[in-house]
């Protein structure tokens, strides 16, 4: 049997995997060891006789679309980042590095970034990337992307050679490089006449630079892409999104399967060769069969997201009985079935971000007292009207946490309606705040607070407190990280008790699982497919 458990160690912010049970193991069981990077090590003469044919891989969503700009969608993620490439990306412990920049420096007043650009750099139509493609790339992630806030203000984005980019930002913001490389809503580099072209609904020609190159989208069926023969890898060794990708195999097929118990049997079967987003209580069972190997990441956060523009949940009163009556232990252990796949936690950033992790304002988290909840309820006004819950069955645990909820609110009288739809359904009513009061999601990791969409005015259900924006203001501007720590704890302990953008339950890990004749798979804030190949 072979187990492999990756987890992100908060100690260091890098992803190690853990061979787990090796007591119980024989000498020649053959299991997987890990170098620093988070990656399997692996017998690089058999994965070099493995290279070509093709992967398979069930998720268990279909992404709206594959803009990384404009999503926050974990499966827009994972697929889009096979494709397009960014000027910087994370290393294995949270840091910026470059990709398609070769360098870039920063001035010593910290408002001008200049990038020298990577020469030689080919799209997939086979055009040359230079500096007018990635500044129109990056105005348009200023305009269309919720993570850059107020941070990128008024900053723009200029060619100033054919292979130099300069931002300059109207004030210092020492964690801009950190948000230029982040995973989340991504600032992928296209062609600039992709970017002429694109409507406010998003791109629809997917033309990057990365190691694969799309052929086909089959609509409720499969996402096609191929090996990017063009492709100019990095001579750095992998680390974390960083260093050299390599396209192992010739064609990546990624299937849209709802159904858990599809995707589990087509992954022990070896229809798929890497599956998402199983149930939690697959975790043994995939364990225990000699052919497939289970994976754990630290995922995110669970919380429960309250619409705040309109609607039963506007009335801070009644965001407070909803809080209060959320006994959050029985929602994570209903959601993740095993005390070892959640920890409880009040924490807005992810855990193993640990120099932003802050307990501030937790004496307003788990509370689970109905009867004040109830009195709480009488203080809103609240006369029985329906309370829309919204829930996606696409994700298991998202949809197990939402049944829970309903639940708990019921309990203290609440006419809740637990409204189901798919993924790309619910990620649309998401915009829509007269159409739903509450959700729950799960939310990937970002590496500092402005990227928090709920703590983002500009995000359809971000803060909406002049309190709270002009504390993170402060913290934007703060010349030292001590000083916007301590500035952190205040906004997060001011939202808690004063606002209540969220009810956060804890953090969690997401469960995959890949057949043992694939070599060189990982995850870092999701899967990371290339540098991966399967022995047929």
């Amino acid at each position: 049997m072979k187990k492999q458990y990756l987890l992100l160690l908060a100690t260091i912010f890098a992803l190690f995997l853990i061979v787990a049970g090796c007591s119980s193991e024989s000498e020649d069981d053959k299991d997987s060891t890990t170098d620093d990077s988070g990656e399997t090590a692996e017998n690089e003469d058999e994965q070099e006789e493995a290279k070509g044919g093709e992967l398979r891989v069930a998720l268990s969503a279909q992404p709206a679309n594959l803009d990384q700009p404009m999503s926050t969608n974990t499966s827009t993620r994972d697929v889009s980042r096979l494709i397009f490439e960014t000027l910087l990306t994370t290393n294995s412990k949270f840091e910026p590095v470059p990709m398609l920049a070769e360098s870039y420096d920063i001035s010593e007043d910290g408002l001008v970034y200049t990038f020298k650009l990577r020469e030689g750099i080919k799209f997939h139509n086979g055009e040359e990337m230079d500096s007018e493609d990635v500044v129109a790339s990056m105005e348009r992630w200023l305009e269309v992307s919720t993570i850059t806030g107020s941070i990128f203000e008024n900053s723009k984005f200029e060619a100033t050679d054919k292979y130099v980019v300069e931002l300059t930002l109207q004030r210092p913001y020492g964690l801009a490089a950190e948000t230029l490389a982040s995973t989340k809503m991504a600032p992928a580099i296209m062609p600039k006449e992709i970017i002429e072209n694109v409507s406010d609904a998003g791109v629809t020609e997917y033309i990057g630079t990365g190691p694969f190159k799309m052929e086909e989208w089959r609509t409720d069926q499969y996402i096609h892409l191929t090996k990017f023969e063009d492709y100019q890898a990095l001579d750095e060794e992998p680390d974390g999104l960083a260093g050299k990708k390599e396209a192992l195999v010739d064609d990546i097929y990624f299937e849209f399967v709802s159904d858990a118990a599809t995707r589990l049997a087509g992954l022990q079967t070896g229809e798929y060769d890497v599956g998402y987003a199983f149930p939690f209580d697959n975790y043994e069972m995939l364990d225990a069969d000699e052919e497939t190997e289970s994976i754990l990441e630290g995922a995110g956060e669970l919380v429960l997201i309250y619409n705040k523009s309109e609607g039963l949940a506007s009335n801070f009163k009644m965001r407070q009985a909803i809080n209060a009556a959320l006994d959050i232990e029985k929602i994570l252990l209903t959601a993740f079935t095993n005390e070892d796949l959640y920890v409880m936690s009040s924490s807005y950033m992810n855990r193993y971000i640990e120099k932003w992790v802050s307990e501030a304002g937790s004496e307003f988290w788990n509370i689970n007292d109905p009867e004040l909840a109830k009195e709480l309820l009488e203080e809103a006004g609240y006369d029985g009207e329906e309370f829309i819950l919204m829930t996606t069955r696409d994700y298991p645990h998202i949809y197990n946490a939402a049944v829970v909820v309903q639940e708990q609110l019921s309990n203290i009288g609440m006419n809740v309606s637990l409204e189901v739809y798919d993924w790309p359904t619910l990620a649309d009513k998401q915009n829509k705040p007269g159409e739903w009061d509450a959700f729950v999601n799960g939310l990937t990791p970002v590496t500092t607070p402005p990227q928090l969409n709920h703590i983002n005015p500009t995000y359809s259900r971000g803060v909406q407190s002049d309190e709270i924006l002009d504390m993170m203001k402060q913290l934007e501007e703060a010349p030292t990280f001590e000083e916007s720590r301590e500035i952190w704890d205040e906004i997060q302990g001011y939202a808690w008790e004063h606002h209540l953008p969220v009810t956060n339950f804890g953090g969690y890990h997401s469960l995959y699982g890949a057949r043992t004749n694939v070599s060189g798979f990982h995850t870092f804030h999701g899967g990371v497919f290339w540098n991966v190949s399967v022995d047929k």
